[in-house]
């Protein structure tokens, strides 16, 4: 922001033509049943070393309590990773602190959930999170690795591999197809107010 580029100006316009032509766009809220416990789905992912600065990578999550979107987040990771499975473990290691503190408020408020559900496209990832040997490449990420595996052991949350296709939070971290963002906004249920309206008139 201190010393901006034409490229960066280019940029911000498309950002404000963005906003500008979703205007009417909202987040949609569905009523949800009442007799069973609600299901806490996260989705977390990684786009690595996405910034060509410094070589960080985004980290985005979307948590759904049952079929409403309540928490999402993106933000560049503290470190530079040296592999795309860490830059997707870190994410998940947020993504399950998010999860475990969405967990713990739903119990203070004494409301019924199943247990969080963290999906992840990295098979590595998702291996290490379940493998309790460590190797030398990944003894950095220790404290992730054991914080991640002792939820999993307790039974507190599980972590599941999806396809990369059904990877709800990519459109948090990295550039995707016009259609493919159009996808992914209506599977976080991003609707446009105006359409409903018209639709209901």
């Amino acid at each position: 922001m201190s010393n901006p580029i034409e490229s960066h100006w280019v940029v911000v316009k498309r950002i404000l033509r963005y906003l500008k032509g979703t205007i009417t766009f909202g987040l949609q809220l569905h009523p949800a049943p009442t007799h069973k416990p609600l299901s806490l789905h996260v989705f977390c992912d990684a786009y690595w070393a996405a910034d060509p600065d410094d070589r960080r990578s985004t980290s985005g999550a979307v948590i759904f309590f049952g079929p409403n979107l309540i928490s999402w987040w993106s933000k560049k990771q503290p470190v530079v990773a040296r592999s795309s499975t860490k830059a997707e473990y870190r994410a998940l290691a947020q993504a399950t602190t998010d999860a475990l503190w969405v967990q713990t408020l739903l119990q203070e408020l004494t409301v019924p959930f199943s247990n969080p559900i963290v999906y992840c496209d990295n098979q590595s990832a998702v291996f290490l999170a379940h493998n309790p040997i460590l190797h030398t490449r990944t003894k950095h990420m220790e404290i992730d690795l054991f914080f991640v595996r002792e939820k999993i052991l307790a039974k507190q949350l599980s972590i599941v591999h999806i396809p990369c296709t059904d990877q709800w939070a990519d459109i948090l971290t990295k550039p995707v197809s016009t259609s493919k963002f159009l996808l992914m906004r209506f599977k976080l249920n991003v609707t446009s107010h105006h359409t409903e309206f018209e639709e209901g008139v």
